[in-house]
């Protein structure tokens, strides 16, 4: 086989590879219909949230990068929210659930606060091992991206209004 036909057949493969990546992340995973109870015993069913683009923050009060995101997951949801957007914040199962409290009441957290204290809710995300992990959610209920350590916020936000405008 000549150089010329093997580089065809490389590139072809490539192409399609990338096409089906593309295809495949398009469809989206669908996310999970978990329950949730808020830090002010709201509860919450995110299937409840179709046809909204939904974000699922998992934090932990002693994480210094999800202490550093939080000013700027604030932001987001008070940017988007009068158009159909959500902010759901999971503290992790090992958070002591009076820092929790103490942290969303003294940085007014405007968006549902939940604490996951059986780690159901990390579980059913795949297993969350680190944080802060994000997950955004489509107006279908499909995980469209997931972002480990802190989303770089200008891409995040091209991101929901995109989102945001679909049908």
């Amino acid at each position: 086989m000549s150089n010329k036909f093997l580089f065809a057949g490389v590139t072809l493969g490539l192409a399609l590879l990338v096409s089906a990546a593309v295809y495949l992340s398009g469809r989206g995973t669908p996310a999970p219909d978990v329950k949730m109870t808020s830090i002010q015993q709201q509860s919450l069913q995110l299937s409840a949230l179709r046809g909204k683009v939904v974000l699922v923050n998992f934090w932990a009060t002693s994480c210094q990068s999800c202490i550093h995101e939080m000013p700027a997951l604030i932001d987001t949801h008070k940017k988007y929210q009068a158009r159909g957007f959500e902010t759901i914040s999971v503290a992790m199962q090992y958070d002591p659930p009076e820092y929790v409290l103490n942290y969303a009441q003294s940085n007014k957290l405007p968006f549902f606060v939940t604490l996951d204290s059986s780690g159901s809710i990390a579980n059913a995300f795949g297993g969350i091992l680190g944080t802060p992990t994000t997950f955004l959610i489509d107006k279908r209920g499909k995980i469209v991206h997931q972002y480990i350590g802190e989303p770089k916020f200008s891409a995040l936000h091209q991101l929901i209004e995109a989102k945001l405008q679909e049908s």
